[in-house]
């Protein structure tokens, strides 16, 4: 395979129906090692990335979490990661979030690091306590405030999940008072997921390819799903979108694969170690 990197968005794209690693995705992965560097690259908090790194065999690997506000590495087989990017949104702004949300049904999530804060084990959290396999922890947001306050740190990401109609108005208020300090990203319509506005996965992988893996552009190859996906896949030597990618998302790709469900990124990175031509492939 003449790729030396894979980087691939994880939810959407990576996992199957049950937001597992499958089978066959698995021993695709774990063989692809031996040709090239597997990188995870995601909104998700590093625990919700770890076990996934654990199943695959690349705990040594540098990871992409909160979609590039904080990138991690773990050298030599460290336990504690090496902090090579950290962009938290500021704590007033973080607070102002949590102000747009009171007295509305929205359910507010506060992420630094492995920090995960909410204010009930509602609906909401169980959900995505299900989804990503970590529980957060319960907290008076002004104790967690004043905390971070006294650290010195804000949010990694602010997750705002509740009625569509809801979550439009926290954009757009957002948008209109905060535009150029936040990142603003509605994963669906009742998710809104809030980074400080310097990030994304592609200049997180800048910092990797220049401080890392010494690795050019043409070097990688990487898969996804959605918005918060484009400038990765459109920046890399072979940018694949798996096949329930949003159609923006397959615009720019240079490649369609089956959907994520499908083992879409498992079933390309087969074909590529064969030494399959992406031009001439078909799924």
């Amino acid at each position: 395979m003449k790729y030396k990197a894979i980087c691939t968005d994880i939810d959407g794209t990576l996992l199957n129906a049950e937001r597992q690693l499958s089978v066959e995705t698995l021993k695709v992965l774990q063989g692809a090692k031996a040709h090239a560097h597997i990188i995870l690259a995601s909104s998700r908090m590093p625990a919700a990335m770890r076990h996934l790194q654990e199943e695959l065999g690349i705990l040594n690997s540098p990871l992409i979490c909160y979609n590039g506000g904080y990138v991690i590495d773990f050298p030599d087989g460290a336990n504690e990661p090496v902090v090579l990017h950290s962009a938290p949104i500021p704590l007033e702004v973080c607070k102002v979030i949590n102000a747009l949300a009171e007295g509305t049904e929205v359910h507010v999530s506060l992420y630094h690091a492995d920090e995960w804060y909410v204010p009930a084990q509602d609906y909401w959290a169980n959900r995505e306590a299900n989804n990503t396999k970590v529980q957060p922890a319960l907290a008076d947001f002004s104790k967690v405030f004043d905390d971070w306050g006294q650290r010195g740190i804000g949010a990694h990401k602010v997750m705002c999940m509740g009625p569509a109609e809801e979550i439009e108005a926290i954009e757009q208020h957002l948008k209109a008072n905060h535009e150029g300090d936040l990142s603003l990203y509605r994963s669906k319509p009742t998710y809104l997921e809030i980074a400080h506005s310097s990030i994304s996965k592609r200049t997180a992988l800048q910092l990797l390819l220049d401080d890392i893996l010494g690795l050019e552009w043409k070097d990688l190859v990487a898969f996804g799903d959605n918005y918060n996906d484009m400038e990765m896949l459109d920046a890399v030597g072979l940018g694949v979108a798996v096949g329930n990618a949003r159609e923006e998302v397959k615009a720019i790709a240079n490649l369609i694969t089956v959907p994520g469900k499908e083992d879409g990124v498992a079933r390309t990175v087969a074909r590529l170690i064969d030494g399959d031509d992406p031009a001439n492939m078909q799924f």
